[in-house]
């Protein structure tokens, strides 16, 4: 996985206030689930990697239903009547030099594509929108079912978000209190030209059940491959020595007082090796790296998940996705958390990773400030296993 992140701050606005209706839900079109997850927790974890702030505009009444699912790192605001007003009212949190408006029902556009925008604006462009060709033959037509015109295809594009703006020039558009289903449209209407880069398939709009169907072939791909499913957890205490380093998630945490521990006491690391020992039926964390096996005594969170990766891919299976939620008061995660995945996905050979981060209210020993944990999922596909 590529640094996508500039040298200036990227703030993604997702206004998520958007109906079921049309998926057969009677709620919010961002609480729909597919795949294990609901939209918005896709949409958060695929455009985390690129993001210093995540700001999710909620319909009114469902604020706190939002907050359990994204975890502390997430900024959750009650989002407005229209699109617009749902933006504008996130526009008022956002602290970023560059601001991405994203769609929660295109939750599967990639981190890439996210990237590919930022990297237009860091170049000195003020608007730019991914933008796919138009296939079909596109008509205007009356009220009464009349062709008026034909329009030449080959000037067509269909758009997508996320959507990247200069701050500045995002503010001042939205300072209109114009309407809009599309952001551009109203940086458009100042004039100031708005560049394109290239779309993706995956960046789907999900809209209609048959819509679900098909974000789950992408997600998943062949549903007749194996596919495994594990879950791992891991906690340390905070040590009592205050020259011990913090490493979580694979980094370096300067001062900030570490957990002890065996190895380096990584516990995002040590949560995603449990998980994925899991889901390929190696044991655990224990098992694998157990106290009485000295060469693992202050082994980095990085070292154990490359030897966990080359054990499960030895055993015949390959990473499709790995999520770690880590929970504690402390260190906050979300100024480092771009560079956290950027780190766990290196060692994984380049798989995808995301990461959240949540307290517990003052409760349990995460919550007295005692210690961290973490918990992770992941999920593999069989590739050559021998039963």
């Amino acid at each position: 996985m590529r640094s996508l992140l500039p040298n200036s701050s990227v703030t993604v606005i997702i206004p998520a206030g958007g109906s079921g209706e049309r998926l057969g839900a009677a709620l919010p079109k961002a609480l729909v689930a597919f795949a294990g997850r609901t939209l918005i927790e896709h949409c958060v974890s695929n455009i985390a990697p690129i993001a210093n702030q995540i700001i999710v505009a909620a319909p009114s009444g469902y604020e706190d239903q939002f907050r359990a699912l994204l975890g502390d790192d997430v900024l959750v605001v009650t989002g407005g009547v229209t699109r617009a007003d749902s933006v504008r009212a996130a526009l008022a949190h956002s602290t970023s030099d560059f601001i991405l408006v994203h769609d929660a029902a295109r939750s599967l556009a990639s981190s890439d594509l996210a990237g590919r925008v930022i990297d237009a604006l860091v170049a000195g462009e003020k608007a730019v929108i991914p933008v796919l060709p138009v296939i079909d033959t596109i008509k205007e037509i009356n009220s009464n079912g009349y062709v008026l015109s034909t329009h030449k295809r080959s000037d067509l594009r269909a758009v997508q978000t996320p959507q990247g703006f200069d701050a500045a020039t995002l503010k001042e558009a939205h300072a209109s209190s114009r309407d809009a289903t599309d952001d551009a449209a109203l940086v458009e209407a100042m004039n100031i030209p708005v560049k394109t880069v290239e779309g993706e398939e995956r960046a789907l709009k999900i809209t209609l059940p048959a819509d679900l169907a098909t974000a789950q072939r992408v997600l998943l791909g062949d549903q007749s491959a194996d596919i495994r499913v594990g879950v791992g957890t891991d906690a340390h205490a905070f040590s009592a020595d205050p020259s011990r380093e913090m490493w979580l998630a694979g980094l370096l945490w300067p001062h900030e007082i570490g957990v002890d521990g065996h190895s380096d006491g990584d516990v995002a690391a040590h949560a995603i090796c449990d998980a994925l020992f899991s889901a390929a039926q190696l044991g655990d964390l224990g098992s694998n790296y157990g106290v009485a096996e000295p060469e693992w005594a202050g082994a980095s969170g990085a070292k154990l998940l490359q030897e966990t990766l080359r054990r499960i891919t030895a055993a015949g299976f390959a990473i499709n996705n790995v999520s770690v939620q880590i929970v504690g008061n402390r260190p906050k995660i979300g100024p480092r958390r771009a560079e956290a995945i950027a780190a766990l996905s290196r060692a994984l050979a380049d798989a995808p990773v995301s990461i959240s981060a949540t307290t517990t209210d003052g409760l349990g020993f995460t919550g007295e400030g005692k210690g961290i944990s973490a918990i992770a999922s992941v999920l593999l596909t069989a590739t050559d296993r021998i039963s």
